[in-house]
């Protein structure tokens, strides 16, 4: 009897699951999915200039000095480090997922992650160097001209290659296979009760209206303080610093939740050192509601199961200088 019952028995289970997932699919978050095409020979020198601190005028600061892979792809300060220990302007935002986003940085100046990646090297509050300066020390060192060559085939390096490389290796940073992923993709019992009542919440409140898509933000621009102003401790005025219109004043790319738990604090102006606090801002400044102690900690228990599974490589080995590279000098 039990025999002839099972098949019937595991038919039921698998309609009742793809019916799980086809419900799913149709949430407005969805998953993230790895990167389908890169280039691997450029992700393996991107990795390398990524870690490269020698790309700064001190020859101390790095990509990952800002955006540090051990710590979600940001580095847990309200505001970043800078050339000659300059106090940055605003929290730097993660880069695990970034390739998601309408455009980067906080006020969207840069289209792409190419764009993104030649900004802060020249910016005399973060890295300080200039790219001339820059090219001129990759090219004195021989492994380094080896391998630029090798992937893209020409003699001498320019800044285009370099920021490719960059972007070609920040695009490998996605964090998939999250619990909140597993549920959406058909594992019912990836998430515990409290973090469904808190996704549920996260809808019915409306947070999804711009914390959406397989990042679950990063999509759009958005005013901060709609239903009440936001008093900013950051002296950044969002987009209208793009765009000239005043219209735009205050308006900042939305951040992904991916992640969320691992890059405190939060907000342009990292203001909120924990999610209970930034769920609080913004229900009452975005949407005009009160959460209550339970609701909050639904909602943060939710947030939480965003967190994916984090870029895990082996640490590139950097060419070392020769006797023509310059020194850095990192008191002056």
């Amino acid at each position: 009897m039990r025999i002839r019952w099972a098949p019937v028995a595991l038919a039921a289970a698998s309609v009742l699951a793809v019916g799980a997932a086809v419900a799913q699919s149709q949430e407005p978050i969805q998953p993230i999915v790895p990167p389908q095409q890169i280039n691997l020979g450029m992700v393996e020198l991107g990795k390398k200039l990524y870690f490269d601190p020698r790309l700064s005028k001190s020859g101390f600061i790095s990509c990952n000095s800002c955006h540090n892979l051990s710590m979600g792809g940001t580095d847990n300060i309200k505001s970043s480090i800078g050339d000659k220990w300059q106090q940055g302007p605003i929290n730097a935002p993660t880069v695990l997922n970034s390739s998601l986003n309408v455009a980067q940085f906080w006020d969207g100046r840069a289209a792409d992650l190419k764009a993104q990646a030649g900004g802060p090297i020249a910016n005399p509050g973060e890295m300080g160097f200039s790219h001339t300066l820059a090219i001129g020390m990759l090219e004195s060192i021989p492994a380094y001209l080896r391998e630029f060559k090798q992937v893209f085939g020409k003699d001498r390096i320019d800044i285009d290659q370099v920021t490719l490389a960059i972007a070609e290796f920040e695009k490998t940073l996605v964090t998939p296979n999250s619990r909140f992923d597993q549920w959406l993709l058909g594992k019912t019992d990836a998430l515990a009760a409290n973090e469904l009542a808190g996704y549920k919440l996260f809808k019915e409140s409306g947070c999804v209206g711009c914390h959406n898509g397989p990042a679950v933000g990063g999509n759009s621009f958005q005013k901060m303080g709609v239903v009440a102003p936001y008093k900013a401790s950051s002296p950044a005025e969002g987009r209208s610093a793009v765009t000239g219109k005043d219209a735009d004043r205050f308006n900042f790319k939305v951040p992904t939740l991916r992640n969320v738990e691992m890059t405190y604090p939060y907000f342009h102006d990292g203001a909120a050192n924990t999610l209970t606090e930034a769920v609080d801002t913004m229900g009452r400044l975005q949407l005009g509601k009160k959460f209550t102690p339970d609701e909050n900690a639904k909602i943060v228990a939710f947030l939480k199961t965003l967190t994916g599974d984090q870029p895990s490589f082996a640490l590139p080995i950097l060419p070392p200088s020769s006797d023509k590279t310059p020194r850095p000098n990192p008191f002056k």
